[in-house]
């Protein structure tokens, strides 16, 4: 079982990790406002329950995760830096969950069943959603919670500009939003040197419509499992973490 925190909201979803795809439709709930420990994890028990699931658990969250604990706090209540996730959690469900950086698992199922599968190098999925998250990878081993989503852009964080729900909120054409991505992965570009960029989170839904307006040196290519590569990664994290 694979649930997916973000800044909007919480979805989740049996995962069949055999083929890398969904076993079951999956089931949003908006993410709660405050969004403390207690309140996240009695949503993430809701999606839990709403399947009737009891077996392994994997939980992205939009923050560096060390060892089950989360270390900052860029879309949910302060109350989660210096917590220790998996316990919050797994203490909730009554069940072992493995928590991790939500790009580092779209990135995770991208490599594995995706875009990223068979590529060698330096390979980097962006999340562009309520935030923008970073996922590297290289030689198809994962570095994990590099956060480059928050390089700073002419002194502003890099999601403040570029990320999915900025182009919502201002209404931007995706003409107009592709111009402020492309000027995100050109910076991205000369920090690091990637080999490929993966584009996933919800803009991932609208390649068509964005990708053709990014003009940048390295390859960019759609995440072929959308947004549902978090859900995907996530239940693979468990399965590795527990076998």
């Amino acid at each position: 079982m694979g649930v997916d925190i973000g800044g909007t909201g919480i979805k989740g979803a049996p995962v069949d990790i055999e083929r890398g795809v969904l076993a079951a439709e999956r089931f949003r709930v908006l993410t709660p406002k405050p969004a403390t420990p207690k309140a996240v994890a009695d949503v993430v028990a809701e999606v839990i329950e709403h399947f009737g699931w009891n077996g392994r658990i994997g939980a992205t969250f939009p923050a560096v995760v060390k060892n089950g604990m989360t270390l900052s706090a860029a879309h949910v209540d302060e109350g989660w830096v210096g917590a220790n996730a998996a316990e919050v959690f797994g203490q909730r469900l009554e069940a072992r969950v493995t928590v991790l950086n939500d790009a580092d698992a779209a990135g995770l199922a991208e490599m594995r069943f995706g875009a990223g599968r068979d590529q060698g190098g330096v390979v980097v999925i962006v999340t562009l959603g309520t935030g923008i998250g970073c996922g590297m990878f290289v030689d198809g081993h994962l570095v994990p919670n590099t956060e480059l989503g928050h390089i700073e852009i002419d002194g502003k964080d890099a999601e403040t500009i570029a990320a999915e729900s900025v182009r919502e909120h201002k209404d931007l054409s995706w003409k107009k939003y592709a111009q402020r991505v492309e000027t995100y992965l050109q910076r991205l570009d000369a920090l690091i040197w990637p080999d490929l960029i993966i584009i996933g989170g919800g803009a991932s839904k609208k390649a068509d419509q964005l990708l053709p307006h990014i003009d940048v040196r390295p390859r960019v290519v759609p995440a072929k499992l959308q947004n549902e590569a978090g859900i995907v990664g996530a239940a693979l994290a468990a399965a590795e973490a527990q076998s």
